[in-house]
């Protein structure tokens, strides 16, 4: 199963953007999205998790104060909005689902079934 994710593109330092991802039906109360980024020449790296259930959230310390991850309960959509940005922000971004996230720790993309194809964000300095 491949999600959809949507909403990257090009952005100055400092601006705003929002991601949006559509979220599997299976399974969808015991899991967790995530949105993972990886930048050119990096490592996969995790950003942000929502438990579908609780709609308890977590962020990596490098975005925390600057993203915020939801839901739409009613279309299964997850999004990430993005304020803030640096140039560091500049990465492939990729929404994903585990689908027993409710019951283990979901920061590790290893513990994901499904992955969206990847949306690509730009900051510009």
């Amino acid at each position: 199963v491949q999600l959809q994710a949507s909403g990257g593109g090009l952005v100055q330092a400092g601006g705003s953007l929002s991601l949006s991802c559509a979220a599997s039906a299976r399974n969808l109360r015991s899991s967790a999205m995530g949105w993972f980024r990886q930048a050119p020449g990096k490592e996969r790296e995790f950003v942000a998790l929502l438990r579908w259930s609780g709609g308890t959230t977590s962020y990596a310390d490098s975005v925390k104060g600057r993203f915020n991850i939801s839901r739409d309960n009613a279309k299964n959509m997850v999004y990430l909005q993005m304020s803030s940005l640096k140039p560091e922000d500049t990465a492939v971004y990729y929404c994903a689902q585990d689908l027993v996230g409710d019951y283990r720790p979901s920061h590790y993309s290893r513990n994901y079934e499904y992955w969206g194809q990847g949306t690509e964000v730009t900051v510009s300095s």
